[in-house]
């Protein structure tokens, strides 16, 4: 792989494939790698051109780089495919908050679990699967490296339905939390040894230590003098648990039970219910700057972003060994949870590829709401591998915030709904309304 064929699908999520391309471009090794972008939309497509000719002539890369509107063309002959693609756009988006809040539930991401994690997932598997046949048929070697959410549901689908075996999903939050946390207690992160593992979006730092000292102490000191640090649902959930949740207080609200469906813990958190919301809007601000940016021959941001992607990719290509955190298959990686689901642990990586380092058994408490995310991403699954509109219902009903908001009643007639606004996004068979 001197020249390595890397496909970036749904690459007109500019931004984000902004941050990658000068990722990639930031190695020797991988200024010559032929790169292939591929989105349905055209305007953005162009434009997702016009940022990777850039970043390449900034970066002094010798890229060979192609835009194509036909998948099956961009994919022929790759060695990665790295998948960003966000089915519904921006509209979807805004059904997944919208209705859930008229019914009583409030969200602040919506892209993992609850509502909008399982509608999120629902309108994507059918484009997951055609994506998985198209890698089969022209590119089976290739390495699929997954970002789009809900990662856990997503990567757990693609396996089962594809049969594909090199898949790996990809998320920034245990960097950026172990990033963060180094910021927090004034140590370098170079100096810092950690581990971490569970599920993505509510995984554990289990280790995090300084020259063989363990940093928690620190840490809780730290917390016990800063009441702000206290308004965080993170820093609650560490503080009862006693492991810091790798992910944001936004997210991690959402995942449990005790903080969305009160007003008083709203406000004693600082919960912003709904923020996605202006996610969205701003993410299609900063394509509209790209692009007008491009259009008119002014510079744009050629910043790295320390994603993993193409971290593997070189790994892979030169044989650097690395570590990198994956979303991939359990298969007793973490012997408490399911087999079947998707957890997120350290992962080797080098020539022969990206290999999962088993975690053993997490504490029982943190395994116990793992294991609640991946009974309800199971549900989920199923209900689209079976054909089962049912298991949307069962799926919401196991959620931990939505039970805690809804009766049963209203939670089947949400669902009706969400089936509704999403229509033929959905698979035929899970179009269904289900009043009892």
């Amino acid at each position: 792989m001197s020249h390595p064929k890397i496909v970036l699908v749904g690459a007109g999520s500019v931004v984000f494939t902004q941050g990658l391309l000068a990722d990639l471009f930031a190695f020797p090794e991988l200024k010559s790698a032929r790169i292939a972008l591929h989105d349905i939309d055209p305007e953005r497509l162009a434009t997702a051109e016009a940022a990777a000719r850039y970043i390449a002539e900034r970066r002094g890369a010798a890229a060979h780089i192609t835009a194509h509107a036909d998948r099956r063309e961009a994919l022929d002959g790759a060695d990665f495919v790295i998948n960003l693609v966000q089915i519904g756009m921006g509209e979807a988006t805004r059904i997944d908050f919208e209705i859930p809040a008229r019914h009583g539930v409030r969200q602040t991401i919506g892209d993992t679990l609850g509502v909008g994690g399982i509608f999120r997932a629902l309108r994507t598997f059918p484009f997951l699967r055609a994506l998985g046949e198209d890698i089969a048929a022209v590119c089976p070697g290739a390495w699929l490296l997954n970002y789009t959410n809900p990662m856990a549901m997503n990567v757990q689908y693609l396996v089962a339905a594809t049969g594909l075996t090199r898949v790996v999903g990809l998320c920034h939050s245990v960097h950026w939390t172990i990033h963060d946390l180094c910021d927090l207690l004034k140590v370098p992160f170079a100096e810092v040894t950690y581990r971490a593992a569970g599920v993505n979006h509510q995984a554990w730092v289990l280790r995090l230590e300084r020259d063989g000292t363990d940093l928690y102490p620190r840490l809780d000191a730290l917390i016990a003098e800063n009441g702000q640090l206290r308004r965080r649902a993170r820093v609650d959930m560490y503080r009862r648990l006693g492991y810091y949740p790798t992910e944001t207080s936004e997210h991690s609200s959402e995942y449990v039970p005790w903080y969305l469906h009160h007003d008083g813990e709203i406000e004693r958190l600082r919960l912003p219910v709904g923020a996605y919301l202006c996610v969205v809007d701003e993410n299609v601000a900063a394509y509209e700057r790209t692009r007008d940016a491009l259009a008119a021959g002014a510079q744009i941001d050629v910043e790295g972003t320390m994603e993993y992607a193409p971290q593997i990719i070189h790994s892979m290509v030169t044989g650097t060994p690395r570590t990198v955190y994956g979303n991939v298959p359990n298969h007793g990686l973490i012997e408490n949870l399911p087999a079947h689901g998707v957890v997120e642990v350290p992962c080797l990586v080098d020539r022969s590829g990206v290999q999962p380092t088993r975690a053993g058994a997490l504490p029982p408490q943190l395994a116990a709401l793992n294991r609640t995310y991946l009974s309800m991403n199971d549900l989920v699954v199923r209900a689209a591998l079976e054909d089962e509109p049912r298991h949307i219902r069962h799926a919401a009903m196991t959620d931990p915030a939505t039970a805690a908001a809804l009766r049963l009643e209203q939670i089947w007639e949400l669902c009706d709904e969400m089936v509704r606004a999403h229509g033929e996004r959905l698979q035929p068979a899970l179009r269904a309304t289900l009043a009892i």
